[in-house]
């Protein structure tokens, strides 16, 4: 787990994830960064700290990587946007590629669920003698899917491919009871 500063002022900091949903083909959402929590390296993420960054960058151009290694490309983000919880995520994972198609796999089964965030501080206060840095400022470089997450409690909540299924199977009964009537009423 890295936690500390790296060269070039780069610091990963994994924080709350709370992952919606895992479609088949490899599309999910959640939250990268719950704001006002504190993870374990002592860190808050204030509202707004994202703003100036996702002002400037496509969704597109903050990379979703695999436990942050940057040789581990596996998808796209397609949006990130802050809003009242925290930074909501929604992207969908490449899976033409065989580490792709694992995550997703892992993903899909609660194996791998966290969230964690490649960031630059750019302003940072510490409030009181609480030792806790509150992140007023964040340069957002990368969010990465990762086996544990700064935040312990931070976890995939469902995954899409199960109800996804429910839901094609019920528009398929739906479907079978539509032409049952159709061919029952040609009798």
């Amino acid at each position: 787990m890295v936690t500390g500063a790296r060269p070039g002022g780069w610091q990963n900091k994994r924080v709350e994830l709370e992952l919606d949903t895992v479609a088949g083909d490899g599309r999910f959402s959640g939250y990268a960064s719950i704001f006002g929590a504190v993870d374990l390296g002592r860190d808050v993420i204030e509202p707004g700290a994202f703003a100036a960054c996702l002002g400037k960058r496509r969704p597109g151009e903050i990379r979703m990587l695999f436990q942050h290694d940057p040789d581990q490309p596996i998808g796209r983000w397609t949006k990130i946007r802050e809003d009242g919880r925290g930074l909501f995520v929604e992207g969908k994972l490449t899976l033409a590629t065989a580490r792709g198609r694992e995550v997703h796999e892992l993903m899909k089964s609660g194996a791998v669920d966290g969230l964690s965030i490649g960031f630059r501080t750019v302003r940072a206060a510490r409030k009181g003698g609480d030792g806790i840095r509150r992140i007023l400022a964040a340069d957002l470089w990368e969010i990465s899917v990762v086996t544990f997450p700064m935040q312990p409690g931070a976890r995939v909540t469902s995954v899409k491919h199960l109800t996804g299924q429910a839901g094609e199977r019920s528009g398929l009964v739906a479907a079978i009871r539509r032409a049952t009537r159709q061919i029952g009423g040609r009798h």
